[in-house]
């Protein structure tokens, strides 16, 4: 793909994620179901972390674009890794586990993680926009340029330290307030619950692999 033409897609999709973020996070306070905002805000729910996630993401990589078009090469270098970086540990690998497990949950019982108090608030097409566009938007993503990925290690290690701070974040807000962020929570006991994180965790390390398992047969070593 042409750098004229990913930095305008780059530039298109940042500026998604922006109003997509913007849009859930200005939700009036007096319509927020009082069950689902409670301490911590939107800033505790993963979908809404992984929009600002991908708006970071694709603003680092029109940034790149850009530096390339003006030809700051070693400029363009630097910010070149970063977004890689982003991309490899991060961008696919969240976007990926955000969508398919919110969508087998909901699926499931709904109510788990999407109570229906949600429906008269946030709209039809900003749930899609948080939980399914963002799957279709990271695939384009290893289709239209090839990413350097980290070492194995360095690359584990990395998502293993965000997970990390993640559960730490969600069993803070349990600590503080006595509820879960997610109701699904609420069935484990405390050695299922660390089972069930580990097996999260499982999950987005082998949405990693397979995000550069893509990168390697689309576009080699």
């Amino acid at each position: 793909m042409e750098i004229s033409t990913l930095a305008t897609y780059h530039c298109l999709a940042f500026v998604w994620y922006f109003f997509v973020a913007y849009s859930i996070t200005h939700i009036k306070t007096e319509e927020r179901p009082s069950e689902v905002f409670l301490y911590g805000g939107q800033w505790k729910y993963l979908t809404v972390l992984n929009l600002v996630l991908q708006a970071v993401f694709y603003g680092v990589s029109f940034l790149a674009d850009v530096l390339r078009l003006i030809k700051k090469l070693r400029c363009a270098k630097c910010v070149i890794s970063s977004r890689d970086l982003l991309f490899s540990v991060l961008a696919f690998p969240v976007s990926t586990f955000v969508c398919i497990s919110f969508w087998t949950l909901y699926t499931y019982n709904r109510e788990l993680v999407y109570p229906k108090s949600l429906d008269a608030v946030i709209p039809f097409w900003l749930n899609h926009a948080m939980h399914t566009a963002v799957l279709p938007f990271a695939l384009l993503e290893i289709f239209a340029l090839p990413h350097r990925y980290p070492a194995k290690k360095k690359g584990l290690i990395l998502l293993g330290f965000v997970a990390f701070l993640y559960i730490s974040w969600v069993l803070w807000i349990y600590s503080v307030t006595g509820e879960w962020v997610y109701p699904l929570f609420a069935l484990f006991s405390p050695p299922g619950l660390a089972a069930f994180f580990a097996g999260s965790l499982a999950i987005i390390v082998s949405f990693y692999n397979f995000g550069e398992f893509l990168n390697r047969m689309i576009w080699g070593q």
